[in-house]
This record gives structure tokens, sequence and C-alpha cells, in this order.
């Protein structure tokens, strides 16, 4: 089984996103950067179906040249090689950073039998990058899945639906993308850093193309609000807090 892995370098889970002044893109001035989760499970089925399979495994992605930190961050949980697509930090809508990803996929030099995507990205949330490259390259695509067996040459993929499960059966090669929880994603080792310091990242410079979508702005969706109100200190806060229990319908 030769696997890959598509990921997108984005900003840490939970960090406060504020925007450049024109709402072209997130300032990026303070973040840090990471994998999102359901990438790290995508790594995690890669990684676990070669370990049952046998076979090879390639990370790839999108972006500026620090993006080799996630590259070699899913190098050291144990993925073979790794691939930068290399930007000038630009950010690169949907249909270009599918059309850049096919092309690279279809220049490598061994087949490959798997593609995996997270099923979409922490920071924009799109949900296209996946389906637009298994649409570009012709291959059926299954889209977010949490469960998955490789078994003849076919991959067998659940996903949840209402009370149950929705059932897929793929010849492959075959595209799909994970949802957060399909596993729990490994920690890192020692020895996996060390290997993943000394692993060469190919680099190649993809050519931008054309593309019919455009960002017009960009929006943080609002906070969330909550209330806080202070019953009182110690024991004066008590029948405060019988009447609200009441209230409640709880007592």
């Amino acid at each position: 089984m030769n696997v890959h892995v598509c990921v997108k370098r984005v900003p840490e889970t939970g960090a406060r996103i504020t925007l450049t002044p024109d709402a072209q893109a997130i300032d990026t001035t303070l973040l840090g950067f990471t994998i999102s989760p359901h990438e790290e499970c995508a790594i995690e089925e890669a990684l676990r179906i070669t370990e049952q399979h046998g076979g090879s495994t390639t990370v790839l992605t999108l972006g500026p040249p620090a993006a080799s930190e996630q590259l070699r961050n899913a190098l050291s949980m144990g993925i073979g090689a790794a691939v930068l697509l290399e930007t000038d930090g630009d950010d690169w809508n949907p249909e270009e950073t599918a059309a850049a990803l096919a092309e690279a996929i279809r220049a490598r030099p061994e087949p490959f039998d798997l593609l995996l995507f997270g099923n979409e990205a922490a920071d924009s949330g799109d949900y296209q990058v996946g389906v637009r490259v298994a649409y570009t390259l012709g291959l059926p695509c299954v889209a977010g899945i949490k469960g998955i067996a490789i078994e003849e040459g076919r991959l067998t993929a659940r996903r949840e639906a209402g009370g149950g499960w929705e059932i897929f059966e793929l010849p492959l090669p075959a595209v799909a993308t994970m949802k957060e929880g399909i596993n729990l994603p490994r920690y890192a080792s020692l020895q996996g850093r060390l290997r993943a310091k000394k692993t060469p990242i190919e680099r190649i410079e993809p050519q931008r193309r054309a593309s019919g979508l455009e960002t017009i702005r960009l929006v943080v969706p609002p906070e969330h609000q909550s209330h806080v109100e202070i019953l009182g200190g110690a024991a004066d806060a008590a029948p405060r807090v019988v009447e609200i229990l009441r209230d409640l319908g709880l007592v």
C-alpha cells in the first residue's frame, strides 16, 4: 500500500483569530501553527494502514517555507517521506490548492493506492480540497468518514448518518477525507523527532493557475457570549443558590 496524506498549515487550535485591516487574510503576527485535528487523524490512519498491510507513506502540503515544520511533525509520527509545494506565503484558494496538489501527485514516481485528507481545514472550513483533487484525478471519493478498512483491493468506509452508519465500498486507488475521532493520533517519539530532523523534504515550486474563485473578504464569527452572576460569598450566597435551583426546577 502506498498512502499519501495531504495536510495544511493552520493557526493553533483555539487561538484568537484576527484579520488584516483589509479583511483579506489572517493576521499571523502572534500566531503559532499546527496541523488540524482532522489531518492528524488522517496521518494516524495512513500509519495504521501501512502497519497492517505494509507499504509506504508520504505527506504533502502547500504553503510557505515555514510549513516544513508541520511536515517534520508528520515525519516524527512515522510518515516516511515529505513534499512541500512551496509558495511565497500568499493564501491559495481551494481551487488553486487542489490543482497544484493534483499535479504534484500525478508527478510522483510511484503510483499511490490511497489519498487521505482531513475533512476540512481548521481555519477556513471549506470542505473542498479533497473532493476537488479526487475530481481532477478522476478517482472515487468519500468524505467525512469515521471508519476505514482495506481488503482485497477495495476500501470500505463508514460515515455517521443520523443514528446509524452509511457504508461505502470503493475500488482503489481512491480518495477519502477523515473526521476527527476516527482514531487517537499517536505522539511523536524522541527517536521519531531525531529521524524527522535528518529526513530531507522534497521541495516543488507549484505553478499558480487561474481560478474562478475570488475572495471578497474574510469574516471572523462572533464570539460566544457568556453571562456570569456573583451570588455572594460563603454562607451568604446559600439562599440565592437555592432560589436559582428552584427556578431551574432542580429542587
